[in-house]
């Protein structure tokens, strides 16, 4: 039916004549934090509009926004992301016509659970609300009522928006419009009924539209029937506002007493919203679901290592379903060596997995986090073996000396790609690098990492944690026994006395690379400096000069000469997740009035983050707060809820 994936539109309407409220009065309780908390309203004629954002859920491969005219009454889309690397099917693949009315108002309102559109003129009020029945249909259901003092003759009928993307052909048949791309020999088709339609509406009395769209990729053709099934809209409706009723709460009552002001709640709901609009169901060569880092660029429409741990351990503080689904997602690609891709994509006719590296390892601190949040130790179970061959395979392909202490590396020999793995692709430390080959398919760079080997550090505790979960006493000993070990060697070459920072150093360790960065205070965040180390690296964090900037904790010292935040990438802005690992750094050894002023101090620093309508970015730059590159950015709004809910 549908050779690479397939798009169907059943358009089915219902019509009858009854008294309908223009408005629903129900209560949204919590719901109303998400109420137009971001701004969907979008022109798809500008394809990145960057001030329009595109609401999707269920893990959908495809996305809506608000119309941005008064004269076209229809939900802005669908946005694709299975052409291409994101395309506008149309600018609104179905309109409602309605004889001799003049629009003299609109008001658009989103809603984590729904979109919603009311047209007015003198006579006619038409209220439209969008809501996902699943990862692969959206329904509509429209209310035309007659607001006048006397009858009316209502005169309408649908309208096909015009089809945008270059390669789609249209063949138009009795009632259908079939569509055929150089992608696919099936690429999909639209039922609708176009004919005009009349009925005579009392004043008050209302007329009730619905119709469904299906975009989906191949599945059994039993599962493609039942999607084309009749649609309760109401009980759908109810359905997604109860649950994200239930994750907003979740999320709010996790809330850190000292963020508990509205301000804070709105800005949860934005973070929900950000991760859901990310998210994606299983296609192609993807076996799980997951977020994209952001649907918005469009060279972000995969999944990365480093991402989904963090996202999975966001996601766990109200999906814990999810969250298991994220890690399982990159642990399909894992290799028999243990190795995990850097990105993965759902077709590799648009982009190839990356398998030229890999990311910094926080898998086991996703999983662990995940286990505190449900305790489900088949999970742990599931997924302990892979954590332990990955960590192992930093030891067997990343550690040129052979002395316990691992480097970045990359498997094609290239710089480029052991900069990548980092995480931190420019950062300054790395700019003298060179590449060191160790065997066959595994090269390091010429210099050992703080960060890196902080990050194994923290796995060995949390492996063992989850070791002794799972009644394996001897290994959750001998990972502890590891850790002790690898903790004095952290704390002896990494550090530098004089000056009061971690730097990498060569592979002798007897040379620092002192370009002081964000990099500096991970092994505050994998507890593994000491005291004394972790004060003056706090005096340092809160220096107006060096880290405290408007939005405290960027990448890059202010006093660097190489600072540029809005040319340097990983050269001066402020990431959310280097800030989060700074202040819980600081939490983890009793600074909790600096990382709580710190937290303040990001939260209110950070341009539009507190405000509804703006869209959570990339990065921001430290001194102006700007946003900086890719909007509607996952881990920026991972790293937000647990800035905001991790005690």
């Amino acid at each position: 039916m549908f050779s690479r994936w397939g798009f169907y539109v059943l358009f089915c309407i219902a019509v009858s004549s009854c008294s309908v409220d223009a408005l629903d009065k129900q209560d949204y309780d919590v719901l109303t934090l998400s109420e137009n908390v971001l701004d969907y309203t979008c022109s798809p004629a500008d394809q990145w509009d960057k001030s329009g954002l595109m609401f999707s859920d269920q893990g959908a491969w495809f996305a809506y926004s608000l119309s941005d005219t008064i004269n076209q009454v229809g939900f802005s889309g669908p946005f694709l992301m299975t052409q291409e690397n994101g395309v506008w099917l149309s600018d609104a693949l179905l309109q409602l016509q309605i004889e001799g009315q003049q629009w003299t108002s609109k008001t658009s309102t989103s809603f984590a659970s729904h979109l919603e559109q009311v047209f007015s003129s003198e006579q006619l009020e038409v209220k439209q609300e969008l809501v996902y029945v699943s990862a692969h249909k959206s329904t509509v259901k429209t209310i035309i009522k007659n607001v006048s003092d006397h009858a009316l003759i209502v005169d309408y009928f649908w309208k096909l928006g015009p089809i945008w993307p270059a390669g789609i052909e249209l063949e138009k048949l009795p009632g259908e419009i079939r569509f055929s791309s150089s992608e696919s020999d099936a690429f999909g088709h639209l039922q609708y009924n176009d004919e005009r339609e009349q009925q005579r509406l009392l004043a008050g009395d209302s007329i009730r539209l619905e119709y469904s769209q299906i975009i989906t990729f191949p599945i059994r053709f039993e599962q493609t029937v039942a999607l084309f099934g009749r649609t309760d809209f109401d009980q759908v409706l109810g359905e997604r506002k109860k649950e994200k009723r239930t994750q907003l709460q979740s999320l709010i009552q996790a809330l850190k007493k000292s963020f508990q002001a509205k301000e804070y709640q709105t800005l949860i709901a934005k973070a929900l919203l950000t991760l859901q609009n990310n998210w994606r169901v299983p296609a192609g060569a993807i076996q799980h679901e997951g977020l994209f880092p952001s649907y918005h660029y469009k060279w972000f429409n995969g999944f990365w290592s480093w991402d989904s741990w963090k996202h999975a351990v966001a996601l766990a503080k109200y999906d814990s379903r999810l969250a298991k689904e994220q890690v399982r997602l990159m642990f399909a690609f894992q290799e028999e060596n243990g190795f995990i891709p850097d990105v993965v994509y759902r077709d590799t006719t648009i982009e190839r997995h990356n398998y030229r590296d890999t990311k910094p390892p926080l898998a086991t601190w996703a999983v662990h986090a995940i286990y505190e949040q449900d305790g489900d130790l088949d999970f742990v179970q599931e997924l302990y073996p892979k954590l332990e061959q990955y960590h192992k395979w930093w030891y067997t392909d990343r550690d040129h000396d052979q002395d316990g202490l691992c480097e970045f590396g990359s498997t094609d020999g290239s710089l480029i790609a052991a900069k990548w793995e980092s995480g931190m692709d420019n950062a300054v430390r790395f700019d003298q690098s060179e590449i060191l080959q160790n065997s066959d398919q595994a090269f390091s760079l010429n210099q050992e990492s703080a960060d890196l080997n902080a990050y194994l550090y923290l796995e060995k505790k949390l492996l063992a944690s989850l070791a002794e979960s799972l009644g394996m006493d001897d290994s959750a000993a001998q990972w502890l026994n590891q850790a002790e070990q690898l903790k004095q060697n952290i704390q002896e070459q990494f550090y530098d006395p004089v000056d009061g920072w971690y730097y990498d150093t060569n592979l002798g360790g007897n040379q620092f690379i002192r370009a002081k960065g964000s990099d500096g205070w991970t092994p505050l965040f994998a507890e593994v400096a000491t005291m004394e180390q972790a004060t003056s690296i706090r005096d340092q964090m809160m220096d107006t000069t060096l880290f405290y900037s408007r939005v405290p904790f960027q990448t890059l010292s202010l006093s660097n000469a190489a600072f540029n935040p809005t040319k340097g990438y990983w050269r001066g802005p402020n990431w959310l997740d280097q800030t989060y690992f700074g202040i819980q750094g600081l939490k983890y050894y009793g600074f909790d009035k600096v990382a709580d002023q710190a937290t303040f101090d990001v939260l209110h620093g950070a341009q539009g983050l507190l405000d509804k309508g703006p869209a959570i970015r990339e990065n921001y730059h430290p001194i102006t707060g700007e946003g900086l590159n890719a909007y509607n950015f996952s881990w920026s709004a991972a790293h937000l809820m647990l800035l905001l809910t991790e005690e």
